[in-house]
């Protein structure tokens, strides 16, 4: 039983749910917790980051097995800010990345549980919320072969 069963099941510490979005095009990442505090906490790879406390609701998906696992992420009382930074991915054309990571209360040096790295798929903003739409390996569309067999991979086909 790993320790964020024994949460689960016991209910005896404060979980903690954290957003860290990253775009090339932004000078830093934004990084969100859920909660009315402010929490400042160590990541896999041994950085210090501080996480800014805001109305966060994540919709995990089922388990199963389909192909296309998409978490939903509501996120309220956002400014103008998220707009502008929007605005910088598309201009830049580039991907928002989400990582998900589960802190215990009574830890912070570590996450509770790998954390899960996303790729942004979609999302809408309506008044003062954005609700962002992020997924894993999309294996439906994925092309197969993945290599493309030309002249240059296969010399052979020039021959058929």
């Amino acid at each position: 039983m790993t320790i964020l069963e024994q949460v689960y099941a016991s209910g005896g510490d404060c979980i903690i749910s954290t957003l860290e979005l990253t775009c090339p095009a932004w000078g830093a990442p934004v990084l969100l917790c859920q909660g009315y505090e402010d929490q400042t906490c160590i990541d896999e790879d041994s950085r210090t980051l501080t996480f800014l406390a805001s109305g966060i609701d994540i919709a995990l998906p089922k388990k199963g097995n389909t192909a296309g696992q998409t978490l939903t992420f509501a996120i309220d009382n956002v400014t103008g800010e998220a707009q502008d930074k929007i605005d910088q991915a598309l201009e830049a054309e580039q991907r928002i990345t989400i990582v998900y990571r589960i802190f215990l209360a009574s830890d912070k040096s570590t996450p509770a549980e790998p954390p899960y790295k996303m790729t942004v798929l979609g999302g809408s903003m309506q008044g003062a919320s954005v609700q962002i739409q992020a997924g894993f390996f999309d294996l439906i569309n994925t092309k197969w072969p993945r290599e493309l067999y030309t002249t240059k991979f296969a010399p052979g086909l020039r021959y058929l």
